[in-house]
């Protein structure tokens, strides 16, 4: 997967030629890896989820902890796993009237990591599990030394009383995003006031304003926007978007602090991108969810390796296609030198300078097999 493998059949690329002779383990065969998915019960899923939590804690403590000064922001978001065929266990149609299944997902904000995973069923409602994957996920951070402010950030889909009320007891901070014209909020936002509104940068041919409400005793932030120029009497009529938080500041500033959500949508796209999720390959449900665990790692691994070996530089996010492009799938060639296994690559590879200085970084805090 790290090398971009999306089915199990992939594995007979690491099986070719001589690559085997330079990987510090055996390569299971397809078929042997496809029996090994199906022997997963729920009880091996949490043990995986263990191993994520072990590998999160190894990066974490050569120094991609989240800084003890500034809060850590986690985004929640589910997403399709589409599937072909009739005999996938669990695959139903959802909300998107595509056959899949509907996996939720915790992503750091601001490295892309991917801190939690939860299979869910095709036809399972987007709150499903939510609460519970909360309570897990706070536990996992106090397990990994997490002591500053944590801010979760949702979309509409996971808007509901009960989640707002465990946020609460559980202490920890949120933006939800809520439905403009629910019972309620429609009615609260005609109520705004004119002058209460405030101008906001926006794309070229758009305006937009922020303001700010009450919603069932939560602080609500009120975006709406509208196209201006040429376009406006497209959509002549202001589009609003909402969100309840319990974070301190104003308007303005709690309203990027939201929108920065979109980012989660990054790596949802790697993972889908040429990886793990792009096929979810098994029959049996827990296979699959095992299949998304390892999914999950290899996203993790990509960036703890991009980061520690300074690939990428820190607040930007890792792009998985091009790290494959660049560094994992670069054309090399294994020759035998007296005995020596020697790796040659080309001598004009427009990133060798990059690539040497990260193999420099990471045989520090790793040790390379011999």
């Amino acid at each position: 997967m790290v090398a971009g493998a999306s089915q199990i059949d992939h594995l007979d690329v690491l099986r070719a030629g001589a690559n085997e002779s330079i990987l510090p383990f055996r390569v299971a065969a397809p078929s042997t890896v496809g029996t090994y998915l199906r022997l997963f019960t729920f009880g091996h899923l949490r043990q995986l989820d263990a191993v994520i939590e072990a590998e999160l804690d190894g990066a974490w403590k050569l120094g991609l902890a989240p800084k003890g000064d500034r809060p850590l922001v986690i985004d929640f978001d589910s997403t399709i796993a589409e599937v072909s065929g009739y005999h996938k266990q669990r695959a139903a149609y959802g909300y998107t009237k595509k056959l899949g299944y509907h996996p939720l997902l915790s992503v750091r904000a601001d490295t892309g990591e991917i801190l939690g995973t939860r299979m869910r069923k095709g036809s399972a409602n987007t709150q499903r599990g939510v609460r519970r994957h909360i309570c897990e996920l706070l536990r996992r951070l106090g397990r990994l030394g997490v002591t500053q402010q944590v801010i979760l950030r949702m979309d509409s889909g996971n808007e509901a009383e009960a989640t707002l009320v465990e946020l609460s007891r559980l202490g920890a901070s949120f933006t939800m995003a809520i439905h403009a014209n629910a019972k309620g909020a429609e009615r609260i936002i005609a109520g705004i006031a004119e002058e209460a509104w405030t101008g906001i940068d926006y794309t070229e041919g758009g305006e937009a304003q922020v303001a700010e409400a009450t919603y069932k005793g939560r602080r609500l932030i009120v975006r709406r926007t509208r196209l201006t120029g040429a376009q406006a009497e497209l959509f002549p009529h202001w589009r609003h978007l909402t969100f309840v938080t319990d974070l301190q500041g104003s308007a303005t500033e709690l309203d990027a602090v939201h929108r920065d959500r979109a980012r989660v949508e990054l790596s949802i796209r790697d993972l889908k991108e040429n990886a793990g999720l792009a096929h979810v390959p098994s029959g049996k449900f827990h296979a699959n969810g095992a299949w998304l665990a390892h999914a999950a790692l290899a996203h993790n691994l990509l960036r703890h390796v991009s980061y520690l070996g300074e690939i990428t530089p820190a607040k930007t996010m890792v792009v998985g296609s091009s790290l494959r492009t660049r560094f994992i799938s670069m054309p090399r060639r294994l020759v035998n030198r007296s005995g020596r296994l020697v790796l040659r690559a080309p001598a004009r590879w427009p990133w060798a300078e990059a690539f040497l200085r990260a193999l420099e970084l990471l045989a520090g805090p790793y040790p390379v097999p011999i």
